[in-house]
């Protein structure tokens, strides 16, 4: 079992810039593959970032590519998603979660999902 817990969420400015943490516990963190989700009102989880299995390789959905950064520490057992220059269509909740699979952009290839933080953009 892995369990995960999000903080960092909140209410920001369009253009404005919030951290995202994500705290892993259970299973050793280099086991499963990280990545990020969001949901907004009405909409389907949407993949937002995540790791590959190689050499620390990165995704991101066009939505967010240049804006957001998605980093861990082995050391602490957390992923980060940086967003930088948010604009109001990035409010959602925000997920992270850890697969065993290889496609990182499939939600139902996640195997553990954190609680979700809520993110709100103003305009």
């Amino acid at each position: 079992q892995v369990q995960l817990v999000e903080s960092g969420g909140g209410l920001v400015q369009a253009g404005g810039s919030l951290r995202l943490s994500c705290v892993a516990s259970g299973r050793a963190f280099s086991s499963y593959a990280m990545g990020w989700f969001r949901q907004a009102p009405g909409k389907e989880r949407e993949f937002v970032a995540a790791f590959g299995w190689t050499g620390g390789t990165t995704y991101y959905a066009d939505s967010v590519k240049g804006r957001f950064t998605i980093s861990k520490d082995n050391t602490k057992n957390t992923v980060y998603l940086q967003m930088n220059s948010l604009k109001p269509e990035d409010t959602a909740v925000y997920y992270c979660a850890a697969r065993y699979g290889s496609n990182w952009y499939k939600a139902n290839e996640y195997d553990y999902w954190g609680q979700g933080t809520q993110v709100t953009v103003s305009s």
